[in-house]
């Protein structure tokens, strides 16, 4: 079991001992981790993606609560804390939306996305993880418990956060290729 994700199955493979016809390889003899590595660019615009959703939907439960949640007969989306929470929220959505649009749009035309990948994983794993922690804070205790899907979408962001690179392997992506495009 594990702590997110529980709808996706995982599992082990090993393989010892496997011999690969050369008609069936990805690439020449030697290069499987230059492979591996470009497969890495795609897999990380669908993360980004994953936690697009994530962050949207803890945006959208949070929204709701606020405006149906009443304290002192009036909805909690009326105190300035929570609308500073909500605005936060809806910022780091829409911007990791636009990065990963964006690393999407150059991958559809074939252009380089190594950085724009990197970027728009990060943005949108780190939103995604910031915006479920703001969502439990806006349900309060109702955010919670299990009845709510807010917990969910806690347990569910981290992982984004860690697989295909983790948000500090980003961050030397990026930096590495600002590195490379502006040489000193």
């Amino acid at each position: 079991d594990k702590l997110g994700i529980r709808a996706s199955s995982t599992g082990n493979l090993i393989f010892e001992g496997c011999r690969i016809p050369k008609d069936s390889m990805l690439g020449p003899p030697g290069a499987g981790f230059k492979v591996a590595m470009s497969t890495l660019d795609g897999g990380r615009i669908g993360i980004a993606a994953q936690a697009l959703g994530i962050a949207r939907a803890a945006l959208e439960t949070a929204t709701h609560y606020a405006q149906t949640r009443k304290t002192f007969d009036a909805p909690i989306a009326k105190h300035q804390a929570v609308q500073f929470l909500l605005a936060d929220m809806a910022v780091r959505y829409e911007a990791a939306m636009l990065l990963t649009h964006r690393a999407a749009n150059l991958k559809d035309a074939k252009a380089p996305y190594t950085k724009e990948a990197a970027m728009a994983k990060l943005a949108a794993s780190e939103a995604a993880t910031a915006n479920a922690h703001a969502c439990i804070q806006v349900l309060g205790g109702m955010g919670y418990v299990t009845e709510m899907p807010a917990e969910r979408y806690y347990r569910d962001a981290r992982i984004t956060e860690i697989y295909e690179g983790t948000s500090e392997i980003q961050r030397l992506v990026i930096a590495g290729q600002l590195l490379k495009e502006m040489p000193a």
